[in-house]
């Protein structure tokens, strides 16, 4: 949860080409909310995609990782996961 010191809005200029401002304009009418309530979405939107983003590469990188030493290892009881986790942990 987000502390209520944090929630405080501050005041901030930005340049937008005029086509995102036009495209942002006609979403305040459609949504009946304003640029600054669009515009806090979409970099809300933006940041949880991104930081999804990074655990899913995390998770990848893990999955290959994974592979990686079940393809190079010839020990039997790597065959399992508990196999393998029992193995990283010794």
């Amino acid at each position: 949860m987000i502390a209520l010191e944090n929630l405080q809005k501050q005041q901030v200029g930005l340049r937008l080409p005029k086509y995102l401002i036009d495209e942002i304009d006609a979403m305040t009418k459609e949504y009946a909310l304003n640029r600054s309530e669009i515009i806090t979405e979409s970099i809300k939107a933006f940041i949880a995609e991104q930081k999804a983003k990074k655990i899913y590469d995390s998770f990848d990188i893990s999955c290959k990782e994974l592979q990686h030493v079940l393809q190079t290892k010839d020990d039997s009881k790597l065959q399992s996961l508990d196999g393998l986790i029992d193995e990283l942990q010794h």
